[in-house]
């Protein structure tokens, strides 16, 4: 299986800039590490380890997500404020996510932990995937963190019309499905729901000054953002953590 990354040159390429746009050969390179990795690695557990290893004092939250969440730090790093770290990957599905959730997560001991995923599940970036198979990553994930005393943000699905790299495919409906979802597990399970799609949306559409390619917010669109994971932060703080069963 041919590992599907337009999300993670999507993400590479914001990291350089909104409007700066990888060479054919770069593109190339890029598919020929990531296929090499899906066989390798296919969490990548190695992305993040020594930047895990160099943790130190009280960790807040963690951002665990995909090209989104990355392109997040990458772009917005003033954001993350001490305390707060980015570990996103660029074109990770909820199966690759929860692979390394222990790892880039659970690890690091946050008082909080925000999962923003599910757009690369719909894509199939990693094969097909029903949405019942992406709810059950997202409970195990939320499962976790309750188990270690972490406290949890389910994130949106942020909008989008269309997928370049997925012509033809129906993304309006199965984000608002599973958005809807998660708000309904967020609030049967005491978690937090971060409501990033109400703020930037135009229709089923990522507002268009929002974003540089209709998936991925360009630094006005995480400016929008920003306020919405704060108060999701202050929220969940404000809950009391879960209790650990595991120590």
């Amino acid at each position: 299986m041919k590992l599907a990354i337009p999300l993670l040159l999507a993400a590479t390429a914001g990291a350089a800039g909104a409007q700066t746009k990888p060479t054919a050969e770069q593109k190339a390179q890029w598919e020929r590490e990531a296929e090499a990795r899906l066989h390798r690695d296919f969490g990548w557990l190695d992305r993040y380890r020594e930047a895990n290893a160099r943790v130190t004092g009280p960790v807040t939250v963690v951002f665990m997500g995909d090209s989104i969440t990355q392109g997040w730090f990458d772009m917005m790093p003033a954001f993350f404020t001490p305390g707060r770290y980015g570990r996103g990957i660029g074109g990770q599905t909820t199966p690759q996510m929860l692979l390394r959730f222990r790892q880039d997560v659970i690890d690091l001991h946050p008082q909080v932990v925000q999962i923003m995923a599910g757009t690369n599940d719909i894509a199939g970036n990693t094969g097909p995937m029903t949405p019942e198979q992406t709810q059950a990553n997202l409970m195990s994930m939320a499962e976790l963190a309750h188990a270690h005393g972490i406290r949890v943000i389910l994130a949106s699905i942020p909008p989008a019309s269309h997928f370049a790299w997925r012509p033809r495919l129906d993304t309006a409906t199965p984000i608002a499905a599973m958005n809807a979802w998660m708000k309904d597990y967020a609030a049967r399970t005491g978690a937090t729901y971060a409501d990033y799609w109400s703020a930037l949306h135009d229709g089923p559409a990522l507002r268009a000054t929002w974003t540089y390619d209709g998936v991925h917010p360009n630094t006005a669109g995480y400016a929008v953002m920003a306020p919405v994971a704060e108060a999701a932060i202050r929220s969940a703080l404000a809950k009391p953590a879960p209790r650990a069963i595991v120590r």
